[in-house]
């Protein structure tokens, strides 16, 4: 018996690391079709039209991709309070904790736009969608405060990781202060959007084919909008963003803190 258990285990995993292989073979090709494909799209509709068209591509692609990596038997998920996305001019932050966070975020938000690597405007499967829908590059952080301002004053409900990149497991989150600068500057409301990987998998400087356990469960909830009245009223810009982004980087460690508790109570 203990010996089938063990067959059937080994069995499972290699099912799902070639899903896993399948999965990503399928997004790096997607994307290069996409990058393809957009620059067909009527160049007489104004960018603005095109932007809009490209992002609910990208926002229709993204949800179907990860369709397509549950039938695989990878992953599922969860959503927690997911009508509250996509407002217009609203800024939405999320902690970064695997490879997947952009494309879960994008795939559960109409029409988003999103703050993501300068380095894929240097990936060719990549360069293509991220330009024909207006992304908004994170390699110089005055011109990325400056447009994500803008992006929000236009009506764009808006995705920011304020971490940068993946966090390192083990380690504490830093924030960097450009997303808390952008909501004091040009937020009609921010809302912080809480990702959790159980168990954890695609963290930073992990390879893809180091797959976990089990198939593994993304979860999105999304808490309370934050009052930017507040900070904006108190203190002068500079002052208010760097005492929200102490704030957010407060809100988001508690709340970890609390999901790794009730897991080991669990």
């Amino acid at each position: 018996m203990d010996q089938i258990m063990t067959w059937q285990l080994k069995l499972n995993w290699v099912r799902r690391l070639v899903g896993t292989a399948i999965a990503f073979s399928s997004f790096g090709i997607g994307g290069s079709l996409l990058g393809l494909f957009f620059p067909l799209m009527n160049m007489a509709t104004p960018i603005t039209r095109r932007q809009q068209q490209a992002r609910k591509i990208i926002h229709w692609v993204f949800y179907q991709f990860l369709c397509w990596m549950r039938f695989l038997g990878i992953m599922q998920w969860q959503i927690e309070g997911q009508h509250l996305l996509g407002r217009p001019g609203q800024l939405v932050i999320a902690n970064h904790p695997s490879l997947l966070d952009v494309v879960f975020m994008m795939a559960h938000i109409n029409e988003p736009n999103c703050v993501v690597k300068g380095s894929l405007w240097r990936n060719p499967c990549m360069v293509g969608p991220v330009t024909a829908a207006g992304f908004i590059p994170n390699h110089s952080s005055e011109q990325m405060v400056l447009d994500g301002v803008n992006a929000l004053q236009n009506g764009d409900c808006l995705i920011i990781f304020p971490e940068g990149t993946r966090t390192t497991p083990g380690q504490s989150l830093q924030f960097h202060r450009g997303a808390a600068t952008i909501a004091i500057k040009g937020a009609r409301v921010l809302t912080p959007v809480l990702i959790t990987v159980s168990p954890t998998t695609l963290t930073k400087n992990e390879k893809w084919y180091k797959i976990p356990p089990r198939r593994f469960v993304m979860t999105l909830k999304v808490l309370d909008d934050i009052d930017l009245s507040h900070y904006r009223q108190a203190h002068s810009d500079p002052i208010a963003a760097r005492r929200l982004n102490s704030d957010l980087t407060a809100l988001y460690t508690q709340e970890l803190n609390r999901g790794q508790h009730a897991d080991q109570r669990n």
